[in-house]
């Protein structure tokens, strides 16, 4: 069971909802510790001044915002603390929304609301509502000291918060170059867009999270485990320089490649048999399900 990181309620109306809350997701990132080769003692940071290169004690060092370049106003933990906001434990819906509205953009991290206080057929009530009407609630709510905007979302039986990004942080269409959304403006001819359609369709799947894994990871934890078995605890794995480089893609018209995705050669479509087509005869239909995809 994940730890709880408060209890409260989602108020919206008149009606409150007593709630506890739980992290949704859970860490498999691979991470590694910096050592020394000679003893394998793990490596420390100093805290040092950039420009003296010399290190500073921590009674030294204080908080400054950079309102101009090379220009800072100094802040104080107190002053910090008391421009945080009040925790309020409620998840205050503001508004509600149909939830395709909602970028994918704006989302940013996921957690859980279980009811509490035999809450369940109020939770179960606000969760079936938003179901049947496509709508998530709009929420403001205050998590580790910190004001965020969140979405309320029923997922399966559960209720969601997934808290959001705030507008100013997600940047602008206009900051990058991106093709006219006209297709004829973009170059793209009606053939290859009704091409283009067909390989998505030969390719469409149900989205099951479970048939994708972490190679990397699966990789650098086999390699963890070998090593372990060998007695290989103390050394440090050394990349061999050279080797043979990947040959580089050809470059090819758009057509042709959707023209070849389209005949079997999309990655994740294609027959399980060895035997390879005879070049006039017809490839076979491409698989529906599979778990890996191969790279052509």
């Amino acid at each position: 069971m994940p730890h709880m990181i408060w209890k409260g309620a989602i108020s919206f109306g008149l009606v409150h909802v007593p709630v506890q809350l739980y992290p949704a997701t859970q860490s498999e990132k691979v991470g590694f510790n910096l050592l020394d080769k000679r003893s394998m003692d793990a490596i420390g940071y100093k805290q040092i001044n950039k420009n003296t290169g010399k290190e500073v004690t921590r009674d030294n060092i204080v908080r400054g915002f950079e309102y101009e370049k090379g220009k800072y106003v100094v802040m104080t933990d107190d002053e910090i603390r008391a421009a945080n906001p009040e925790s309020t434990q409620t998840v205050d819906i503001l508004a509600f929304v149909e939830a395709p509205e909602i970028s994918f953009l704006s989302l940013d991290v996921p957690y859980y609301l279980a009811p509490d206080r035999k809450g369940e057929k109020v939770y179960a009530l606000l969760r079936d509502a938003l179901k049947d009407t496509g709508k998530v609630g709009i929420a403001s709510v205050v998590l580790h000291n910190k004001q965020h905007l969140a979405a309320l979302i029923p997922v399966g039986p559960a209720l969601a918060l997934n808290t959001l990004r705030w507008a100013d942080e997600v940047r602008d269409f206009d900051q990058f170059k991106f093709p006219d959304e006209d297709t004829k403006k973009a170059g793209v001819t009606p053939k290859e867009l009704d091409m283009a359609k067909r390989l998505i369709d030969d390719m469409s799947d149900s989205w099951d999270p479970g048939k994708y894994h972490d190679t990397f990871r699966d990789d650098i934890m086999a390699l963890v485990d070998k090593k372990v078995k060998q007695g290989k605890v103390a050394e440090v794995m050394k990349v061999e320089e050279g080797g043979e480089a990947k040959a580089s893609a050809d470059i090819l018209d758009l057509s042709e490649l959707l023209k070849r995705s389209l005949k079997g050669g999309a990655p994740a479509k294609k027959a399980a048999s060895k035997a390879a087509p005879a070049e006039d005869d017809e490839p076979a239909r491409p698989a529906r399900k599979t778990t890996r995809r191969k790279r052509a």
